[in-house]
């Protein structure tokens, strides 16, 4: 098992998760599923890049302005780039949905996607990650990192990195 923990800027997920939201959102209020399915793109590139998504924002705009600070945390970064594929799967299904005119199917996965993304952000609480945990548990390859000592499987770990 590999237990190497890594640095992991929390500031950089929470943009992530704020702009899925957002964009899921504002994709809902007029309609557009093309906004669906390019959020969801975006997030199954950044998890191919083991990035997020939407961190461009983050390191290209919102933190070399001060706006928002770096959160360093002592973390895996495995269990987040999971989290964020699963998301993307989610989203790409949803665009299925609305291709086949389904937009009750695709609107509710969508939402689905935003209440997971918003109780990551507001709660700290990474269904993907506790997911990922889990399977790690059940020894399935491929996930091998482990909840740091002391923090709940899902939960943000409150270690700061030094």
């Amino acid at each position: 098992m590999s237990d190497l923990i890594t640095r992991v800027d929390h500031s950089a997920l929470r943009v992530n998760q704020a702009t899925i939201i957002a964009l899921l959102i504002i994709a809902f209020i007029i309609n557009a599923p093309w906004l669906v399915a390019s959020v969801g793109l975006v997030m199954l590139i950044g998890t191919a890049l083991r990035q997020p998504g939407f961190k461009f924002i983050y390191a290209g705009f919102l933190k070399p302005r001060g706006i928002v600070k770096p959160d360093v945390i002592a973390d895996h970064p495995q269990p987040h780039v999971f989290a964020q594929g699963m998301g993307g799967a989610v989203l790409a299904i949803a665009f299925v949905a609305f291709l086949l005119n389904s937009a009750i199917v695709g609107w509710a996965l969508t939402w689905l996607v935003v209440a997971l993304a918003a109780l990551n952000l507001f709660v700290g609480f990474c269904a993907g990650c506790f997911v990922y945990y889990w399977l790690g548990r059940l020894r399935l390859p491929g996930f091998t990192a482990q909840p740091l000592p002391g923090t709940f499987p899902g939960m943000r770990p409150s270690q700061k990195a030094g």
